[in-house]
Order: C-alpha cells, then sequence, then structure tokens
C-alpha cells in the first residue's frame, strides 16, 4: 500500500524558503518593527510592542489566570526575554510520562519548520529504543514562528497527532528566546515527569551517543547533577556586533557563573524541577546556557567536569571508533546522521584506544 504524504507536509519546503526570505528582508530593515499581527491562536486582544530588527518580542495575551487578570510583562531591554510570564502551551504531551518513569528525558530544540530535521532525529540518536534497556522519552521544543505561524500551525499539529513528541508554548521562536525554549523543557518535565531520572538537552545540529552516556556516566542515578562541556571563567560580550552580545542592562556582572555549552548537555531529573523554580525569581538573559549556570549558582550547586573531549563543542570528522567513545559532537546536521548512523549502529568493530 503506497504512503500518501500530506498535501501541508508538501507545501512546507516553500513555505520555509518564504520564511527565510522574509527573514532577510526583515534583517536589513533601517527601521524598528513597531507591530506584530497576533499570535496563532492569540485574540484580539493582543498587544504590541517594539522590536528591534531581527529581533522579536513575544506577543503576549491579556487574560485571567483563576480570578486575577493577567497582565503583560512591563517593558525590558529588548535582548530580554519576559519572564516569569504565563506562556501558554499550544501543543503539550502532558500524559506521556503518565505510564512510565523514564530514565531520561530527551529535549531536542528545534524551530517550527524543521520538519525534516525532526524526521531524521527520530531515526537516529533520537529514537527512543536507541539504548536497549533503558526508557528514552523524546520531545521537542518549539517556538512560534516570526512569519508562517497561521501556516504552519495545522502542519504542525498533524506532526504532533503523528508522534506525540512536539512541545510549543506562545513565544515567538528566535534566537534571543532560546532560554524561553529550555525553560519550555524544564516546566515540563517538573509538571509532567518529576521522577524521571535524568534530562538531556540537545540541539538539532549534533551528533549524540547516548548509549555512551548512559553507560558511562550515568550510572547509578544521581542527585543535583550536571554536566556537559564546562564553560569557567568567561564573562559577557559587549560589543554589539558578536551574535552572544549581552548588555549591561541584562547583565551587569563582568563574569558567568560556570556553565554547561547549550549545544548538549545533561542533568538529573531533580535538578530541573529546582531550575524550573529559581528560574521564577530570577532576571532571564538572552543567553539560554549561561542562563541555567546562573540558575545553579543561584541554588548553590556546582557542575560536574566530564573528561575532556567527549561533549565536542566542534566539528570533526566521523570515525566510527572515535565517535563511539564521544557522547556529543557539534555541527552535526540532522541529514548528514542519516547516512552515518546506519554503520554507528553495526556491531562495533575493535577499537584500539
Amino acid at each position: 500500500m503506497k504512503c500518501q504524504l500530506s498535501p501541508r507536509l508538501m507545501l512546507l519546503p516553500f513555505l520555509v524558503s518564504l520564511a527565510l526570505l522574509g527573514l532577510r528582508v526583515q534583517r536589513f530593515a533601517e527601521e524598528p518593527v513597531t507591530t506584530t499581527p497576533a499570535l496563532a491562536g492569540g485574540d484580539a486582544a493582543d498587544r504590541q510592542r517594539p522590536a528591534g530588527p531581527g529581533f522579536h518580542w513575544h506577543q503576549g495575551v491579556a487574560g485571567r489566570r483563576g480570578n486575577a487578570m493577567v497582565k503583560p510583562p512591563p517593558t525590558q531591554h529588548r535582548l530580554q526575554p519576559p519572564y516569569p510570564y504565563p506562556y501558554r502551551f499550544l501543543l503539550n504531551e502532558p500524559h506521556k510520562c503518565q505510564d512510565q518513569t523514564p530514565f531520561l528525558v530527551l529535549l531536542v530544540v528545534t524551530e517550527p519548520g524543521d520538519t525534516a530535521g525532526r524526521s531524521a532525529i527520530r531515526q537516529t540518536w533520537g529514537n527512543e529504543s536507541s539504548v536497549p534497556g533503558v526508557s528514552i522519552l523524546r520531545l521537542f521544543l518549539l517556538g512560534v514562528h516570526p512569519v508562517f505561524r497561521q501556516e504552519l500551525r495545522p502542519v504542525l499539529e498533524e506532526e504532533s497527532l503523528l508522534h506525540h513528541d512536539i512541545l510549543q508554548q506562545d513565544f515567538l521562536d528566535t534566537y534571543n528566546n532560546l532560554t524561553l525554549k529550555t525553560l519550555m523543557g524544564m516546566e515540563w518535565v517538573s509538571k509532567h515527569c518529576p521522577n524521571a531520572s535524568y534530562v538531556v538537552k540537545a540541539d538539532r545540529d549534533v551528533f549524540l551517543n547516548l548509549g555512551y552516556l548512559v553507560r558511562q556516566f550515568l550510572i547509578p542515578p544521581k542527585k543535583n547533577f550536571m554536566t556537559g562541556y564546562i564553560y569557567r571563567n568567561t564573562g559577557p560580550l559587549r560589543n554589539k556586533g558578536y551574535k552572544w552580545y549581552v548588555p549591561h542592562e541584562v547583565y551587569p556582572n563582568n563574569t558567568y557563573p560556570p556553565y554547561c555549552g547549550g549545544p548538549g548537555y545533561v542533568l538529573s531529573g531533580d535538578l530541573a524541577s529546582k531550575i524550573y523554580g529559581v528560574a521564577q525569581t530570577l532576571s532571564v538573559i538572552n543567553m539560554e546556557d549561561v542562563f541555567m549556570g546562573i540558575c545553579l549558582h543561584a541554588l548553590g550547586i556546582s557542575v560536574t567536569d566530564s573528561p575532556w573531549g567527549v561533549f565536542n563543542m566542534y566539528w570533526i570528522k566521523y570515525e566510527k571508533c572515535r565517535f563511539s567513545r564521544l557522547v556529543m559532537v557539534h555541527h552535526y546536521e540532522p541529514q548528514q546522521l542519516l547516512k552515518l548512523w546506519p554503520g554507528f549502529q553495526e556491531p562495533k568493530t575493535t577499537c584500539h584506544r
């Protein structure tokens, strides 16, 4: 029987191309964006907020929480995501953990239009059966597309119904809102899967070896544990030309606490709830991985060093034996993984240390 491709999914590459064109036009606009259309799923009360070129504020919705009126967050620096704020789940899987206590919850950061990337990750390191004998639960973290929010909504709903692995809240999916994506993941674990032993946060463009991670670093289960590629004695970049620019108004200190590099890190399940809780009391910054370190510092918990090189922040050429002794390698696109993964899964050849 032939499998018919949904017309919505067939249109997705065209929509994504238009989105990229729209973002390029916006990037070169000389005037700041002063108004933004209502979010998908919003109503006529959606507020309007000024935004600088290349950056989009979340469009909040005034409404009620219980008997109290929810008000939009106060004006903040344009690089500081509003938080805490009652972001709504547009797509959720609240019962996914109901009948199981997973050893590991895998949170993967993707963009709304990256249907092909999510498909490739499901077939490679994001396969929930990739580590025999280990219960893994996979979820993708999404915001709302800045341009094609309405067009992508039915596509994402269809994908969600098919795979039951998408979380989406009503903030705009931009680089400076990555912190909100991770906090969404921490919120979900805290509320819907608090007994998970571990949580792994990973970007879409990584090679991830969950089997090696579990065998070498996660047994027996630990508490107050977080590890990855550790950055120490670093500080904010104050030059506006940098992608990682953080002004004094957002973060006044000259140095960051130790933190794990954002492409991939692991934390114990108990720490997810603690991070989500303490984040409600802190000023959020636009550097997602740094903010996780700030949360740990506020909790009085230290990051745990990992052996040098097992969390690799730079691209290295694929070699099966070498990669079998690594947890993460950055800058591997999902489509590249589809080519190398079958060979990586074959019975191990003799590897000399």
